[in-house]
């Protein structure tokens, strides 16, 4: 559990910040949205105890997406209701695209030597870099589903990140995958291309 430098009682008890860390403006204006839609009846039993640990608003020409970072274990609450409530915080947040990921934490790889015989125990493959970037990339693009990846490596080096979405959501989410592709980028340094196919299954 958080340590949280913003009490509950606080003026944004829809918000938890790690002990130390100033909220930022975006932040406030998001907690204090749900903390609107907490009191709507059709949301407020799903929102009664869910929060944010952060929001970040990204800027790609005419694109603007707002990123709402929610604690890991809250996540599949988030999603339950995330068709209804992306919708309300587009309402309020106009001319964004929202998104709501999971703030993950990456633990650095173990160093060989003497250091390693004091770690007490093996890092979980959940918080390696890739699997946290495969997080990431998952959640951007919920409720659509990725059915297969392939990285394409060009001639000078670069790679390309191929990702295959379920083509049944391809209505949902196609006007918004530049945009995916773009925070992608800019979250992990990475170039994604996205394409819809049929899932086999």
């Amino acid at each position: 559990m958080l340590d949280t430098a913003i009490p509950k009682t606080s003026a944004y008890p829809k918000l938890v910040k790690p002990k130390g860390k100033s909220a930022e403006e975006i932040e406030k204006n998001v907690a204090t949205v749900l903390a609107e839609l907490g009191n709507n009846d059709e949301l407020k039993k799903q929102l009664r105890d869910l929060y944010i640990v952060g929001a970040k608003e990204f800027e790609f020409g005419e694109n603007k997406c707002l990123v709402v970072y929610v604690p890991v274990p809250q996540l599949r609450e988030y999603q339950k209701i995330h068709a209804r409530l992306t919708r309300e915080l587009e309402k309020k947040f106009s001319g964004r695209t929202i998104a709501i990921v999971a703030k993950r934490r990456v633990l650095a790889k173990p160093q060989r030597g003497k250091n390693r015989q004091a770690q007490k125990q093996k890092r979980p493959r959940s918080r390696t870099l890739t699997c946290v970037h495969e997080a990431v990339l998952a959640d951007l693009v919920y409720p659509a589903e990725i059915v297969g990846r392939r990285t394409r490596v060009k001639l000078d080096g670069k790679k390309i990140i191929k990702v295959h979405i379920d083509k049944t959501q391809q209505i949902n989410v196609e006007h918004k995958v530049d945009t995916f592709a773009a925070v992608y980028k800019q979250l992990t340094k990475k170039d994604v291309h996205f394409e819809f196919t049929e899932s086999l299954l």
